[in-house]
């Protein structure tokens, strides 16, 4: 990737934007993403000057407010009070990978001109981007709906000089960063605080990294999956491409084929079976796993749609002569394929820890709980526990966040998404599925070892022995927490 990226109307992938927030990429405006925020504002002042109608957000107030009009001498103000008062964000603060996201996604959805921002904000936007002076912003606080208005408040108050900043590893005021950069505070306009609360960017950002993450996620756990059945002495038939064929299902075609690419070749899986059926969590790793990657892929594209769009509001169409108070910033249609991501997540982890069950459960020739003298020693007894404490969790987090709705602004804003909700949980479901993962890695890993000497497929001997260089074989009880925690870090860091 080239050290810079251009902000334009090319169309952004989930893969690009976290590529550019996790290698360091630099952003700079397109002349094309100047022109269309120049023209906007240009069009946006003069519509202002000449008109005598109250527009909503931009000569008025907000939300129950809207009827109340706002003299052209404290345009401005009402824009900084607007960020101040709706930075109430509370509770643990975002990683600042997902705050950088946040930062990204902002600039690009203002770059269409449909926004009516000055240059200067979004060039400052870019700034902060561009020196990782990364804005501290909280996981509680936004309704979803008008907008993500409390988390992106926190992002923007630094723009004014205020809140805090997360700048060369440490917490610092922003006043005192803007500074020593040289930086002056931005002078709000008229729409210019409205542009930069109004939008899905909290819940956006949550999402994308999830979506991003989800993807790796997903090919590590079908050849943990590959490695596990190998290790389980499973068949190979119920991954063949007429019976799954058959049933038309798009991902769980794609999974059984990666199945058998995974297996080619493996001495295991090609000898003979005593058994004539696997366990479900073994035959039906092509309908499981392959129902998930369907709900990643419509989760992505969803996402990347968003990602794509102006979600401010009102909107500016300056070559129509148009201003729509509408609701683009209401984040029903990204937060329920968050929710449904959630459920296939959780999914994944639960059939991975039915694996983990069957691998300890002394069956198939393996010794109880995969160690060779169990009684005196306890080997993976409780790593399954472990997997089982945290699927459960996740079956908790599970619970749809955007079925919920509190009106708030005195009943003008009478139903709303809950999407941050969505957002915030979806992603501890996608860390604790790695968790999971890593813990069947652990397992299948230890298993396998007593197959010995057949031999899997090349692509699972090398994530065998790749892993075993970070983690060992279990002789005898040890402390396993740090193993596991090994085991996840290899998980997250794994590039099949």
């Amino acid at each position: 990737m080239n050290n810079i990226h251009y902000i334009s109307s090319d169309h952004l992938t989930i893969d690009d934007a976290c590529r550019i927030v996790e290698n360091n990429v630099k952003l700079a405006l397109s002349d094309d993403a100047r022109n269309r925020i120049v023209r906007c504002r240009e069009y946006l002042d003069n519509k202002i000057a000449n008109c005598s109608e109250p527009v909503y957000g931009i000569t008025t107030g907000f939300g129950s407010l809207c009827n109340i009009s706002i003299s052209a001498d404290d345009l401005s103000q009402l824009q900084s009070n607007l960020v101040m008062s709706h930075a109430c964000g509370v509770g643990e603060r975002v990683d600042s990978k997902v705050v950088k996201m946040m930062l990204l996604l902002k600039i690009q959805s203002l770059s269409y001109g449909n926004s009516g921002v000055q240059l200067s904000t979004v060039e400052r936007l870019v700034d902060f981007f561009n020196n990782d002076v990364i804005p501290v912003v909280y996981q509680q606080g936004s309704l979803g709906a008008s907008g993500d208005l409390a988390p992106l408040a926190n992002m923007c108050l630094p723009l004014l000089g205020l809140g805090e900043v997360e700048y060369e590893g440490e917490i610092q005021p922003a006043a005192r960063v803007l500074a020593e950069k040289g930086w002056d505070a931005v002078h709000l306009m008229s729409k210019e605080g409205l542009a930069l609360l109004n939008g899905t960017q909290f819940m956006s950002a949550h999402g994308v990294w999830a979506v991003y993450r989800a993807r790796k996620l997903f090919n590590v756990a079908n050849a943990v999956a590959a490695m596990s059945l190998d290790a389980f002495d499973g068949r190979i038939e119920p991954f063949g491409h007429q019976v799954n064929g058959v049933r038309h299902q798009a991902g769980q075609i794609s999974v059984a084929e990666i199945m058998r690419g995974l297996l080619d070749g493996s001495a295991m899986i090609a000898r003979h079976k005593e058994h004539v059926q696997d366990p479900y969590s073994f035959r039906c790793i092509p309908q499981v796993h392959g129902a998930v990657l369907d709900t990643i892929n419509y989760a992505g594209s969803i996402l990347e749609n968003e990602i794509n769009s102006p979600t401010d509001n009102p909107t500016i169409f300056p070559d129509e002569d148009i201003i729509v108070s509408a609701g683009n910033f209401h984040g029903e249609p990204i937060a329920l394929p968050m929710d449904f991501l959630a459920v296939a997540l959780t999914e994944l982890s639960n059939i991975s820890e039915r694996r983990i069950y069957k691998l300890i459960g002394g069956t198939r020739g393996l010794p109880s709980f995969l160690v060779a003298k169990p009684g005196l020693n306890s080997g993976f007894m409780i790593a399954q526990y472990a997997a089982a404490s945290i699927v459960s969790q996740s079956k908790g987090l599970c619970w749809p966040a955007s079925c919920d709705s509190i009106p708030s602004s005195q009943g003008q804003e009478d139903h709303v998404s809950m999407g941050s909700n969505a957002a915030t949980k979806l992603l501890r479901v996608v860390n604790n599925t790695t968790r999971v993962i890593a813990i069947e890695l652990f397992t299948a890993a230890q298993a396998l070892e007593f197959r010995r000497p057949t031999k899997s497929s090349a692509t699972v001997e090398t994530l065998y022995s790749d892993f075993r260089k970070i983690v060992p074989f279990i002789d005898v009880d040890t402390v396993m927490s740090p193993l596991i925690e090994r085991a996840v870090k290899f998980v997250e860091e794994c590039t099949l």
